[in-house]
This record gives structure tokens, C-alpha cells and sequence, in this order.
């Protein structure tokens, strides 16, 4: 009797727990199937993370790349106008001949030169059309060394005649004496460059910016070393 007894409980109770069996059956596989989709997430995420590092270096590469271009197209750039010097500040007339503009600037500074050194001149389009300043005589010469020629010889007639810099009316210009600057040609980018340069040296009390051979120097003072600009991120190096 007892027997009986005990098994229609253990009866009882299985269908009772069956249902919750199932249940805890049902939750373990949800939970081995969550594990398993978890398990592939963090695969996925894993690999998602080394695709977006190796594309990080990859773009990194290529930033580099793109600036060795940059800087390389900028050097060729500059070097097609390495036999070139720029006149600027020359007022304009109508009738002018810019031929003999130069030729007189020239004589003025006492640098020889001939007709084959002079290749061709012109004036050219301004970068800002509102701005009030002449255009630009751009002066093709026969070499790069005519060029430091003209360069070097307007430097000495200016530091000779402090009083009197070079200006318009060496070139028979009527009026005001205005300045007249005889510089290197540079590429506009390199001429952007320049500028930026200037302004970063003034806030920074920098006392010399130059270019030779269409590179871009600055030094602080007189016993400073100098630094070159190669681009818009070396002007971080003046501080």
C-alpha cells in the first residue's frame, strides 16, 4: 500500500515537474543559441576591428603618399619657373613696353644683361582682381644663374641705397615713389605658402623670412639657426 502510494506521488509530481523541465530544457537552449550568436558577434566584432585598424594604416599610408605627391608636384612645379624672376609693384601703362621695363630695372642695379638672357616678359592676371596693386611682370630669363644675377644685384643696389630703394621712378615712373620688389617666381602654391609664412613669423616675432631657389626660410634671430618650410605642417616648427 505504501509502495502504491509512493509511486502515484513520484507520479504526480513528475507530470507536475514536467512541464518545467521542458521549460528549463527550452531556457538552456536559448541560452546555448544566445552563446553561440554572442560567440559569432564577438568573431565578427574582432574581425570588423582588425578590417577598420588595417584601414587606418592603409589611410595612413596613403596621407603620406599624397603629401610625397603633393610636395613632388609642387617641386616640379616650382622648378618650370626656375630661370623666372617676378616684378611686382610696377605701375601699368597702356603704351608700356615690358621689355624695356626690365632692361632699365637692369641698368639701374647694374646687372649686365643682354637680348638672348631675356626670354620673354608679360604681365599676368592678378590672384585677387579687386586688389589695387599692378599686375605682376613675369620675366623669363635664359638660365637660373641670370636669374640670382638679377636677384643678387637688386639686393646689393637696395642695401646700398637704403634711402632710395629700388622704385618707379628708377623705371621713369612720374609721382610718388612707390616701391618696386624683384623677387623669385614662385608656383601659387608655393606663393600661398609664403604668405602664411610671413604672417606665422610676424605673430611669432621671427626676424628673417627668405626663398632661394624656390624654397621657403625662416630664422628668429641673427644667431638662429634657419628652418625651411617645406609645407603648410612645417609652420608648426615656428614657435
Amino acid at each position: 500500500m505504501s509502495a502504491k502510494f509512493n509511486k502515484t506521488i513520484i507520479t504526480t509530481i513528475s507530470k507536475e515537474l514536467a512541464p518545467i523541465k521542458r521549460e528549463i530544457a527550452d531556457i538552456v537552449e536559448s541560452m546555448s543559441f544566445m552563446n553561440k550568436k554572442f560567440e559569432d558577434m564577438m568573431k565578427a566584432h574582432e574581425l570588423s576591428r582588425e578590417i577598420i585598424t588595417k584601414l587606418e594604416l592603409e589611410n595612413t599610408d596613403l596621407k603620406v603618399t599624397v603629401e610625397e605627391l603633393n610636395d613632388r608636384l609642387a617641386n616640379l612645379e616650382q622648378q618650370s619657373r626656375s630661370n623666372n624672376i617676378e616684378l611686382q609693384c610696377v605701375p601699368e601703362n597702356k603704351k608700356e613696353n615690358v621689355y624695356n621695363i626690365v632692361t632699365q630695372l637692369a641698368r639701374v642695379v647694374n646687372c649686365e644683361i643682354g637680348e638672348r638672357d631675356i626670354l620673354h616678359c608679360t604681365r599676368i592676371a592678378k590672384v585677387n582682381p579687386s586688389s589695387n596693386r599692378p599686375r605682376s611682370i613675369i620675366v623669363q630669363l635664359a638660365s637660373p644663374r641670370m636669374r640670382d644675377h638679377i636677384l643678387a644685384a637688386t639686393i646689393k643696389y637696395n642695401q646700398a641705397n637704403p634711402q632710395e630703394k629700388l622704385n618707379c621712378s628708377h623705371l621713369g615712373y612720374a609721382g610718388p615713389k612707390s616701391p618696386v620688389f624683384v623677387a623669385e617666381h614662385l608656383s601659387p602654391a608655393n606663393k600661398a605658402l609664403h604668405a602664411a609664412t610671413r604672417i606665422k613669423a610676424r605673430e611669432k616675432n621671427y626676424k628673417y623670412v627668405w626663398v632661394r631657389n624656390g624654397r621657403i626660410f625662416v630664422r628668429k634671430t641673427d644667431g638662429a639657426d634657419y628652418i625651411q618650410i617645406r609645407n603648410k605642417s612645417s609652420l608648426s616648427k615656428i614657435v
